[in-house]
């Protein structure tokens, strides 16, 4: 299993989403794909680098599970206990000025992956975000 751990600061971005994006390269996953495996893990990762530790600092770890076919990132952060999945879907038909504000960006990482799960282990979060190798039809 590959796993990275960096600061939960923004400058960590770019090295986490390089090493996401080379497991998704190792596993044969077309460069469209890739990008959209680096859109669904850096929405997810701005979050956490934002909200995580409010009153604090504290790492972020992606680790990538032993799946030959499939791209499973596990997301972990020691932060504020917080389930993306508990947020409403949006309603894409509405009009723009009566949406609610947020969930739009959790929408789109439930849209590019074939599976997202949420767990709170002890003092933990952990999103699980599997991708196959072509993009979902309907939304993971």
């Amino acid at each position: 299993m590959l796993q990275i751990q960096r600061p939960a600061e923004k400058k960590s971005l770019d090295e986490l989403l390089h090493f996401v994006s080379a497991r998704a390269a190792d596993r044969g996953f077309s460069p469209n794909r890739v990008r959209e495996v680096e859109l669904a893990v850096e929405e997810s990762l701005v979050n956490i680098l934002t909200y995580a530790y409010p009153q604090s600092s504290g790492d972020v770890q992606i680790r990538c599970e032993n799946d030959e076919e499939r791209l499973v990132l596990a997301i972990q952060d020691h932060g504020v206990p917080f389930d993306p999945l508990s947020l409403p879907v949006p309603d894409m038909l509405a009009e723009l000025a009566s949406r609610q504000v947020g969930g739009l960006g959790v929408f789109f990482v439930r849209t590019m992956t074939d599976l997202v799960e949420y767990r709170r282990e002890g003092d933990c979060n952990v999103l699980t975000l599997t991708f196959g190798r072509t993009t979902p039809a309907a939304g993971g």
